[in-house]
């Protein structure tokens, strides 16, 4: 993987099109190959069995650096040998990730994989995806624990910022209502129960 991680970031799971997408390069350069030393002269035909030999080289190489890894942070996706190219999306911003598989592709293990991001950044479809309920079910993982340390990160600044005001002067009305917000969004998100945002709600107010 060539596109450099953030801070605090993991891989966690790197993955590729499907091996199936090697075997017609090869039986391409076999058709020629086996043409040529039929109808060619012996020096002829290995010329360009040697030659177009270096399509499925090529088709490996690309196959090779075409990758989708997902971190504890977004879904990388980068490609290209001669050139090079490389997406990301945050994991914040993807909506829904959805997976298909043939009859043929669930006995080989290959599928498509659908992923639904932001409305500035659309819908992206991945053919003959290797493993892709192991992709699905990675991002749909790493979703949730980030979700579940953004929340813990903001239950652990709202708990300094109260112990902050504590013993100290009243804080303004404007940062009550921040406070609060916060508070309401920990609850919504299943962070604190409702009984500790009436305890926590009660404790400002009464600053």
């Amino acid at each position: 993987m060539r596109t450099l991680l953030k801070k605090d970031e993991t891989v966690l799971l790197i993955i590729r099109h499907h091996w199936l997408k090697l075997v017609m390069p090869f039986i391409v350069w076999l058709v020629v190959g086996t043409v040529s030393a039929i109808f060619f002269p012996h020096s002829i035909a290995l010329v360009i069995i040697l030659v177009t030999a270096l399509y499925p080289v090529l088709i490996y190489f690309t196959w090779v650096h075409n990758i989708w890894a997902v971190t504890n942070l977004r879904v990388i996706d980068e490609g290209g040998f001669f050139t090079r190219y490389a997406k990301e999306s945050p994991l914040e911003k993807i909506n829904n990730i959805e997976y298909e598989q043939s009859f043929w592709g669930r006995i080989l293990g290959y599928g498509n994989v659908d992923i639904q991001t932001a409305a500035e950044m659309g819908e992206t479809n991945y053919q003959m995806i290797h493993h892709p309920k192991l992709l699905k079910d990675t991002i749909t993982h790493a979703q949730e624990e980030y979700k579940n340390r953004l929340v813990s990160n903001q239950a652990d600044q709202l708990a300094k910022v109260i112990a902050s005001h504590v013993g100290t002067e009243r804080p303004t009305n404007t940062m009550i209502a921040d406070e609060l917000k916060k508070m309401f969004e920990l609850m919504q998100a299943g962070a604190i129960t409702q009984e500790e945002y009436v305890v926590q709600k009660s404790r400002l107010l009464k600053m």
